[in-house]
């Protein structure tokens, strides 16, 4: 059983090894606590685990902790109390500051030429001079007191934590400046001056309140930044629709949504946020999914079409049936992941928690070890020695430590998820960065997943013949014959009448039309009917080699004409493909398409390999015998049968338009199911584990840089000591240093987003694009003549030709056959030796 909680009173990185050391301690198989978002996921089993056992055993440790509401209305109050806790640490450091002022002037002033008042100096104003201080002094240490509580209760049950050594710090500097009043009394009894001025000029109440505003005020600027860490999530949680209005026995009403059931009739008007997920029954319009895929361009829907829950509708009115409500709908979902993701940990982390859960102690030990030192064997001042002690207590507080992987994992998931990349954990955001191998199924990864006509080529009129194709296949429920009835839709053919239909399954089909038979199928159908094909089969065999399917159309003596149809790449598969090559990663397909199909889209597409004839339960032996060559392999797929897969795989990624069961099995989900997204993915984990390395850097550096400062390995030889005051602010600025270095990722831009750009318009306006290798050109004038019977085309809008490389790009709009672009180029003076789409 896996049950998340919430978890307050961490403070550090200590924090959080405590508690996850006491929950393991109880028997709990996994255990994941989140300093930034205050939460602790537990995998145990409830027969010998109680949630309440938990809770206690965090409880005895000095935490609190209750079970976390997955509602959207927790994720409100959680909004709320991260609010009134900025409010409330915000109030601690004015007032703080508000006392320290005048302390720092009474006890400092002086040195930098300040006049005090006449009562505060000399030997006979030292009393009100140290008292005063003590006054000031107790209101900083009680508004702060949540460091003493938690610091002690940390040390009384030994569990250490940042929050004892500030407490032992401040509370030692505290300790020593009311000893020092008591000396500076008995000097005062004993009319003594030298014992009044030694104790006079070592009050420590400064440092004491000093370190309490300085370690408050790191944490003020923290929790800014994590707020601003957080706005990702707490964006996407604000983008969850509150009501919605349904149809209900004929009447308009608004529910709130949480009361929606699937089925409900949901009524969107131009402007509204689409409530939940559905399929349009009735209307039209053009709907800005942006907020889910990160696409700015509208997207057109009619009657049949999905939308998404939190999508807004821009222009006309519609119905749709809710198909997904609560916490079922996509943008609940997505909240789900991105949380997961944030409240999971990275393998780097458990670098951060082994020192954590050490780390203390030994700190503890060293500030006593230097005590003793100092006082026994070096000065033998009481005062010095502590406060060397009291600065090694200091600086070396754990606040940093901490936060360096939660925060840049939160910042980062938040980002992912605006681009429409959506990682499930923590560690498949590490671990993508380390792939060297990515495996792309075929359908409807690399390709489109739906077939479409590309080459019509026959003996009679175009229209004519498609008028044919199109009164045979508009019966047939076949996937291709699907593609030549929305192709001819596309040319506005209009079928026959037909009748005596009849479907021979696997072959064919046939029917009359106008009192003659017309039969449909592959060449083994037109084989039994005795159907000559003549020069027919030649074509057939050059269409078969490019990777399409020919379909066959006769009448009662011969073959009039086929059809070409095929599952076209997606327009920015070869780019994703080009693009991770040149990263250095081996990018293979697998396919269950014969050896002949597969070698020629593996052409088509510039890949260095594939894996043909691969049967569905095949896939998962396929990943696992790269696994075993020792590659980290990246699966990518949609479909059910890709799950065994994506889970074998070291990271598995599923489109977005796939299967449940495919994003439930994967690691990464892309909503967009464009493959240039998986590179964004590679360079955002660069990107995340790069400011990780520099976090924890960061956050050691402060400690291993001052504690040797601290301790006084320098003072014999330079004379260099650390004050405690600038220990604490050092301390301080580490955590705030980590907070502003993970925001950093915030601004990350993804390389190719312009590249997906371009695709996108190309595929909303219709234009796509083909390579042309041009044979026989020898100079520029060759390269413009090329250029110009291209562009003379009526369907090319552009045309580009590079002598240097002996290709034409042309982008076009409708169908422009490959036959039309050979006949061009040749009536040019050249020849194409190879035509690709793009």
């Amino acid at each position: 059983m896996k049950q998340k909680f919430d978890v307050s009173g961490m403070t550090c990185a200590a924090c959080q090894a405590n508690v996850t050391r006491a929950v393991k301690k109880l028997g709990a198989k996994e255990v994941n606590v989140s300093l930034l978002t205050n939460s602790m996921n537990v995998d145990f089993d409830p027969d010998k685990i109680t949630e309440e056992e938990i809770i206690q055993s965090v409880k005895n440790i000095g935490y609190d902790a209750k079970v976390k509401s997955n509602s959207v209305e927790k994720n409100e109050t959680d909004e709320i109390n991260e609010d009134i806790e900025t409010k409330e640490i915000k109030k601690r450091l004015i007032i703080s500051f508000l006392f320290l002022i005048p302390l720092m002037y009474i006890s400092m002033g002086h040195m930098i030429g300040f006049n005090l008042p006449h009562f505060f100096e000399g030997y006979e104003g030292s009393i009100s001079f140290s008292f005063t201080q003590f006054l000031l002094t107790i209101p900083i240490i009680y508004i702060n007191r949540v460091f003493f509580i938690r610091g002690f209760k940390g040390l009384l049950r030994k569990s250490f934590n940042m929050d004892t050594l500030i407490a032992l710090g401040s509370s030692a500097a505290f300790v020593y400046g009311i000893y020092s009043i008591y000396k500076i009394g008995n000097g005062l009894g004993v009319n003594n001056e030298s014992i009044v001025n030694q104790y006079r000029h070592n009050l420590y109440f400064e440092s004491s309140a000093m370190i309490l505003t300085l370690i408050t005020l790191g944490k003020y600027l923290e929790s800014i930044s994590k707020g601003k860490t957080t706005a990702s999530l707490k964006s996407l949680m604000k983008l969850k629709p509150k009501t919605a209005n349904i149809i209900l026995q004929g009447e308009e009403i608004n529910l709130p949504i949480d009361e929606l059931k699937i089925n409900d009739i949901v009524i969107v008007k131009p402007g509204e946020q689409i409530p939940v997920d559905g399929i349009i029954i009735e209307g039209s319009s053009l709907v800005d999914e942006s907020a889910i895929t990160g696409e700015s361009i509208p997207i057109e829907k009619n009657a049949g079409d999905k939308v998404i829950s939190a999508t807004i509708n821009q222009h006309g009115t519609f119905k749709f049936k809710a198909t997904s409500v609560g916490e079922d709908t996509t943008i609940s979902k997505i909240i789900e992941l991105v949380n997961d993701a944030n409240e999971s940990k990275a393998p780097i982390a458990k670098l951060a928690d082994k020192i954590s859960a050490i780390f203390v102690p030994i700190v503890i030990a060293i500030a006593l070890l230097t005590f003793l030192v100092w006082f026994f064997l070096l000065s033998k001042e009481f005062d010095f020695a502590l406060n060397m002690s009291i600065s090694v207590l200091v600086i070396s507080c754990p606040c940093a430590l901490g936060l360096a992987t939660p925060m840049a994992i939160m910042v980062s998931t938040g980002k992912a998820a605006k681009f429409g990349i959506l990682f499930k954990n923590a560690e498949s955001l590490e671990n993508l960065q380390n792939i060297d191998t990515v495996l792309l199924d075929k359908t409807g990864t690399i390709t489109e997943g739906k077939p479409k006509v590309t080459d019509v080529i026959t003996d009679l009129k175009k229209d004519e013949f498609l008028k044919i194709a199109y009164s045979l296949e508009k019966y047939s429920e076949h996937s291709l014959s699907k593609a030549i009835v929305e192709y001819s839709n596309e040319k506005g053919i209009t079928p026959y009448e037909i009748s005596d239909f009849n479907a021979v399954p696997g072959k064919g089909i046939y029917a009359k039309i106008n009192g003659e038979y017309f039969f449909a199928g592959n060449k083994l159908f037109m084989d039994i009917n005795n159907k000559y094909i003549g020069e027919y089969e030649d074509l057939s065999k050059e269409i078969s080699s490019s990777g399409k399917t020919s379909m066959f159309f006769s009448n009662e003596k011969k073959v009039i004409g086929i059809i070409a149809v095929m599952d076209l790449p997606k327009n920015s598969s070869l780019k994703a493909i080009d693009i991770l090559k040149k990263m250095g990663i081996d990018v293979r397909m697998v396919t269950g398409d014969n050896k002949d199909t597969a070698k020629a889209i593996e052409k088509s597409l510039n890949l260095n390999n594939s894996f043909s004839e691969v049967l569905p339960e095949e896939k998962d032996n396929v990943v696992l015998e790269l696994q075993k060559l020792g590659k980290k392999v990246l699966m990518v797929g949609d479909g059910i049968n890709d799950s065994p897969a994506l889970a074998r795989a070291d990271i598995g990624i599923a489109i977005g338009s796939g299967t449940d069961v495919a994003i439930e099995s994967s690691d990464v989900v892309l909503i967009n199911g464009d493959l240039l997204d998986i590179i964004n993915a590679i360079d955002l984990s660069k990107s995340t584990i790069k400011n990780i390395k520099e976090n924890l850097f960061w956050a050691f550096f402060y400690n291993f840089l001052f504690i040797p400062v601290a301790v006084g390995l320098f003072y014999p030889t330079f004379g260099l000591k650390l004050n405690p005051m600038f220990a604490a602010a050092a301390m301080s600025f580490s955590s705030v240093f980590v907070s502003l270095n993970s925001l950093r990722l915030s601004k990350f831009k993804p390389k190719y987003e312009n590249v997906k750009k371009q695709t996108k318009e190309d595929n909303m306006f219709g234009t796509k694009s083909k390579e042309i290798n041009v044979e026989g050109m020898m100079c520029d004038n060759c390269a413009s003549h090329v250029k110009k019977a291209l562009e003379n085309l009526e369907e090319v809008k552009k045309a580009n030709v590079s002598l240097e490389d002996k290709k034409a790009i042309i982008k076009y709009k409708g169908d422009l056959e490959n036959s039309q672009i050979e006949n061009a180029v040749k009536n040019a003076g050249y020849s194409v030796k190879e035509i690709k789409e793009l």
